[in-house]
């Protein structure tokens, strides 16, 4: 099993009784909720716990993409992979992921990932995603292109990173005279390309096709959901393609706590988890899922299992987020029974491990991510 330490960045000085005024914590909270000099303290705190994991044994730092909102920090990420790369030395680098649709010309993402690929020494992992809902609101883009974006962006990417140029590129999205990439990337064929996902039927039977045999990874879901979606992966991966899908191939991200005792877990989780879930995530249903950004057939899906992203109605309590599996939250026994419980159903090879979430201070965030390196990551390797 490889372990990748994964950060949202989320805005913890955020006044969540005034934010909840406020539709969502997501585009239309007002930036006057922001203060500058605590965000570079936020910054700061953020990266030092990032480079911590190396040091810990973690194979993987990971960061990811959102915009205008307290829910992450990052609307560049590639900026933030750049300052890990100087700070660390061996672990890979891994942006999950960077929404390909949103962008207005993806040979921007081929260079930005070839830089860092290049800077690395070949440390890059690069993840790709359509982004969520509020993403198309926040950019402008016509979430009804979605699908044919992202596709058309990914081919045009890897072809950038693997054909000798210049060559041509003519689609329906995006038209480049001349592609011709400078620098080219360290890896070859091109850096490792994981797919992050909530569940998408249409996602797993394109990441699993032979050509790509992606990683997937699901996102924020309950541990039925999990295992449900790996398992999706794996038969799809046998009965459409032909091919039985490796450990390698299946991933889950997750909040994850540990401290001596399920109660001091529990206890010291239930602040930041709580925020996480009830204050920085939800938004309403249209602004997660506008028209036309998702098939009908994964529409019905989506709304039949999840409430907690599109509804602010009731909140969630840390035994709820603990009880269907959710977070990850107890002493290092109990940890390593549920993560256990997961991969002998799924047979995943790759825990995503999300040590701070909402508003926990750094000093629960560095106890946690110690107390897995040391008494739980040893014994899932």
């Amino acid at each position: 099993m490889k372990f990748t330490c994964f950060h949202l960045m989320p805005y913890r000085p955020l006044d969540l009784k005034a934010a909840a005024e406020h539709r969502s914590a997501w585009v239309v909270l007002p930036n006057s909720f922001y203060d500058p000099k605590k965000g570079a303290a936020e910054y700061d705190s953020y990266l030092d716990q990032l480079s911590y994991a190396e040091k810990l044994g973690f194979d993987v730092i990971g960061v990811n993409e959102h915009h205008q909102t307290a829910y992450g920090m990052m609307p560049a990420p590639n900026l933030i992979a750049s300052a890990l790369i100087q700070r660390t030395k061996t672990a890979k680098i891994a942006v999950l992921g960077r929404a390909l649709p949103i962008v207005g010309n993806p040979i921007n993402i081929a260079e930005e990932f070839a830089m860092l690929d290049v800077l690395s020494k070949g440390r890059l992992i690069a993840g790709f995603v359509r982004g969520i809902g509020a993403e198309y609101h926040s950019t402008g883009v016509n979430p009804a292109f979605s699908h044919e974006r992202f596709h058309e962006a990914h081919d045009l990417i890897i072809k950038a990173w693997t054909t000798t140029g210049p060559f041509e590129f003519e689609g329906n999205h995006f038209r480049n005279r001349y592609v011709n990439l400078w620098p080219r990337p360290y890896q070859t064929p091109h850096p490792p390309v994981w797919i992050p996902s909530m569940g998408s039927r249409e996602t797993i039977e394109w990441a699993s096709a032979p050509e790509r045999k992606y990683p997937f990874l699901v996102t924020f879901s309950a541990e039925a959901a999990v295992v449900r979606y790996l398992n999706m992966y794996k038969e799809t991966a046998q009965s459409m393609h032909g091919y039985a899908a490796a450990g390698s191939q299946l991933g889950w991200a997750v909040p994850l706590y540990v401290a001596d005792t399920d109660a001091r877990a529990k206890e010291e989780a239930k602040a930041g988890i709580e925020s996480l879930f009830n204050n920085f995530l939800p938004m309403p249903w249209e602004m997660l899922l506008p028209p036309g950004y998702t098939s009908n057939a994964s529409l019905k899906a989506t709304m039949k299992i999840r409430t907690a992203l599109g509804s602010r109605a009731r909140n969630q309590t840390v035994d709820e987020l603990m009880g269907n599996g959710t977070a990850v939250i107890g002493s290092p026994r109990t940890v390593l029974e549920k993560i256990e419980r997961v991969r002998e159903q799924t047979g995943l090879e790759n825990l995503i491990v999300m040590p701070q979430f909402g508003v926990m201070p750094d000093e629960f965030a560095k106890r946690n991510m110690e107390l897995f390196a040391n008494e739980v990551m040893p014994k899932l390797r």
